[in-house]
């Protein structure tokens, strides 16, 4: 019996990763198709699997293969392996997120085209014996305005294109600042902004609930008339049951679409994918000769070198197993993830400068620490997992300078973790510390001694410090049947300013939000969900 690592090559991975393997010692084992039982009994003793889509390594493969230490995807999407019970297991999963961007993004730039200029019909019509050359009249994009929405490497790699085309680009992406954005020839907006202004909107980002329906009948009123849709990203971005009445209304008047929320569609999208003014493709955004060797070469030797415990680049969850049996830095980990997620939502998204100052021991781990926290802050950009391995790398990619700075031990608290927010407007100073098992705190907000648990649904806001704000905000909460689980105050009176926090029962919907925020005193207030 050979004693070299085997690893199975599953879904018609380019026979390229076989030979990368067998030169690196590792015998990889291609199969374009198995049965449930055969892939059982091939698992059993491989040291690794390498998947595209089709594969799912859930839970109950996992369990069928206690010689597995890497799963690896040929490609960006995970959501056929179960990232967490994978961790569990101390199994090492990785992806290959730039191997698909270029043929993703060509095909985005493609599908716009075909719209424009009516090619799917036109060729159709003439392979059916018909001449119709008025019939098929299109549109030039040049002069026209491109909205993408997700400036991650696909989207930005499709206005890139575009913008060779003539046509101008305006873009939302809450991580991404001006400066980066202006590089690339970019005009960021916000959505409303993006909705009225652009002629064509092509969607790059992860399904998640922010982006879910980002496209629906609820923002009809908000398109310009007539907008052309495109979607390459992930399907239930748009709305598929509302995109029939947009197209048959005029409110869209043309749709592309290589994703679905079910793939293969079902029956009950056949009317909509057989509309006249919809181009449609069966999830090919990567499928290129050379995206598919690409991304084949990168997975075998990425798989090679974690196997050989030389690197672990494209890893999503490798940090995470490294550190699992550190648990003097464990909570550490989790205060600057949940800092993170609190500060992204109360400082907004045109961060340009984030300076973190980590005093005591803590500051030994700087480093992983300050990834932590930007896996939280970033924690819903691009469609690749962000992770404490490529958190850092996203946040240069959006033009994010990072600082750290370490601090011995002084003041209240013996271990601190404090990020200063450069460019926010209310809120550019958030403390967080450790107080006990799973017991993570902010205890300051700019100056101002704050102390709130990282935790539920939150209310932030500042308002001048005068008699009766607290009890007119919070009656809002009463008025609505929202309990108020705790609350805590800090005070300025050299400038008459205050800060509160209030931590309830269940979240605030906008209209309450909004009445909250209206109050005369209130200056700013945001909610924030952990």
């Amino acid at each position: 019996m050979s004693n070299k690592p085997k690893v199975l090559l599953l879904d018609n991975i380019d026979p390229v990763s076989a030979e990368i393997l067998a030169g690196r010692g590792i015998n990889g084992e291609l199969y374009a198709k198995l049965t449930p039982a055969e892939l059982e009994a091939h698992i059993k003793d491989a040291a690794g699997i390498v998947v595209r889509s089709a594969t799912q390594v859930d839970e109950a493969l996992l369990a069928k293969a206690p010689k597995l230490k890497v799963v690896g995807r040929a490609g960006v999407g995970v959501d056929n392996i179960d990232i967490q019970a994978a961790t569990r297991r101390g199994v090492l999963v990785m992806n290959t997120p730039d191997g698909n961007t270029i043929s993703t993004a060509e095909h985005a730039c493609g599908l716009i085209l075909s719209l424009v200029r009516n090619i799917p019909n036109a060729v159709e019509s003439l392979k059916a014996g018909r001449w119709d050359r008025k019939k098929y009249l299109g549109t030039e994009v040049h002069g026209k305005t491109l909205g993408v929405v997700g400036l991650g490497k696909i989207g930005s790699g499709v206005a890139q294109r575009m913008l060779a085309f003539g046509m101008h680009v305006v873009g939302f992406d809450p991580y991404m600042t001006n400066e980066r954005a202006r590089e690339l020839g970019i005009k960021l907006v916000d959505m409303d902004e993006l909705y009225a202004s652009s002629d064509i909107i092509t969607v790059h980002t992860p399904l998640t609930d922010k982006t879910r329906n980002l496209i629906s009948k609820e923002q009809a009123p908000k398109l310009k008339k007539g907008v052309k849709l495109v979607n390459c990203a992930r399907g239930g971005i748009f709305n598929e049951a509302d995109l029939l009445d947009m197209l048959n209304d005029g409110t869209v008047s043309e749709l592309a679409l290589d994703v679905y929320s079910t793939e293969p569609p079902t029956d009950d999208m056949r009317a909509l994918l057989e509309h006249p003014h919809v181009v449609c493709t069966p999830h090919l955004g990567a499928s290129t000769e050379e995206a598919q060797e690409k991304v084949a070469v990168q997975i075998a030797h990425q798989l090679a070198d974690a196997l050989e415990l030389k690197d672990f680049k494209g890893s999503i969850n490798g940090k995470s197993i490294a550190l699992s049996t550190n648990a003097e830095l464990q909570p550490y980990l989790k205060l600057a993830e949940q800092l993170g997620r609190f500060c992204i939502q109360l400082a907004g998204w045109n961060v340009k400068e984030l300076t973190i100052e980590y005093t005591g021991k803590c500051g030994t781990h700087a480093e992983v620490l300050t990834d932590a926290f930007l896996a939280g802050y970033l924690h819903q950009v691009d469609e690749a997992p962000v992770n404490l391995i490529n958190s850092r790398y996203l946040a240069d990619g959006k033009g994010i300078k990072i600082r750290e700075i370490k601090e011995s031990s002084s003041g209240t608290f013996s271990e601190l973790m404090t990020v200063h927010i450069g460019g926010a407007e209310a809120f550019s100073r958030v403390s967080g510390a450790v107080f006990g098992d799973s017991d993570y705190r902010v205890v300051g907000i700019n100056s101002l001694q704050i102390e709130v648990q990282l935790q539920g649904n939150l209310i932030i806001y500042k308002n001048v410090d005068k008699p009766g704000m607290l009890a007119a905000v919070s009656s809002k909460l009463a008025e609505n049947d929202i309990n108020i689980a705790s609350l805590s105050l800090g005070r300025n009176p050299a400038n008459m300013r205050a800060i509160t926090a209030i931590a309830i029962d269940k979240p605030a919907e906008k209209t309450i939000l909004e009445e909250m925020a209206s109050v005369d005193g209130v200056e700013y207030l945001t909610p924030i969900s952990l």
